[in-house]
């Protein structure tokens, strides 16, 4: 059975050490023993951490981690409201991924208007497609 330092867990997380000292003040942590007032994490805590690495970096508060570690704390009473949590996650991630879609495709539309500017040698190239007067992404035009 492996035990890991505090650094060791954060590198492998991509977290500061001081996160998991925050996360453990916050109670996220309940079953990280302490030896000689070192925290020591064990190979079975990585199931563990590894859904809090990954709620925390999809953007869950750590109000609702909390509450989803005390349902996990409560057993199989709780699976329906687990399982709601996540889906509610997912949901947002979603979204997020549509508007990270949505932004690439203006990046993307850029990217485009400047190479042909630059192989122009002027954005006069582009008085046809200027001012679109909505917030949506300008479209790259055919040909």
């Amino acid at each position: 059975m492996g035990k890991y330092t505090i650094s060791e867990v954060a590198e492998k997380m991509g977290v500061s050490a001081h996160t998991l000292r925050y996360y453990d003040k916050e109670g996220l942590l309940p079953f990280v023993e302490k030896v000689n007032g070192r925290r020591v994490f064990k190979d079975e805590d990585f199931a563990w951490l590894r859904v809090l690495n990954c709620l925390k970096k999809t953007g869950m508060p750590l109000k609702e981690i909390r509450r989803y570690q005390e349902l996990c704390a409560k057993g199989d009473d709780t699976l329906e409201e687990r399982l709601q949590i996540m889906l509610n996650q997912k949901a947002a991630i979603e979204e997020k991924i549509e508007l990270l879609k949505l932004n690439m495709k203006e990046l993307d539309y850029k990217i485009w208007y400047y190479q042909k500017a630059i192989e122009a040698g002027t954005e006069k190239i582009h008085s046809e497609h200027m001012c679109n007067p909505t917030l949506e992404p300008d479209e790259i035009p055919d040909s």
